[in-house]
């Protein structure tokens, strides 16, 4: 994988294409599977929308489908564009990728040449204490 790929800005205009030129899915059927997975992140967030509203969280829907992702794309691209897509919420999506053991240190390039520093982003102590009860 060419890391200058990682290096270019991504943004809501071009990340389709960064998608999809990160898209490792060696089982893929075409561009409706692609679509499907990708579709996955808008789960994500409807689940992220509902325990803000409700304290109610589907955690481990969230870990299905984090799992899939993390299966049929490059692992750095997809830290990027979950935390490009996933914007607002950074701090219940962190815990989750913390248990996942696929964070890096810093997401670069989002939106106008921005980098993310994952130690300035909090952690939502509700999602914490839901993850804690899983058994391993």
């Amino acid at each position: 994988m060419n890391n200058n790929l990682h290096n270019e800005i991504l943004t809501n205009d071009n990340y389709l294409l960064y998608a999809a030129r990160n898209y490792e899915n060696i089982n893929s059927m075409g561009t409706k599977e692609f679509y499907e997975d990708l579709e996955r992140i808008i789960y994500i967030k409807r689940i992220f929308n509902k325990y803000l509203r409700t304290e109610e969280l589907q955690y481990r829907l969230i870990l299905n489908h984090l799992t899939v992702l993390y299966n049929v794309f490059n692992k750095t691209a997809l830290n990027r564009i979950l935390f490009l897509k996933l914007d607002k919420y950074h701090t219940i999506l962190k815990p989750f990728l913390v248990m996942l053991n696929t964070l890096p240190e810093v997401i670069i390039n989002i939106n106008n040449n921005n980098n993310i520093y994952i130690n300035d982003i909090e952690m939502d102590e509700g999602v914490i204490r839901i993850l804690r009860t899983i058994k391993r």
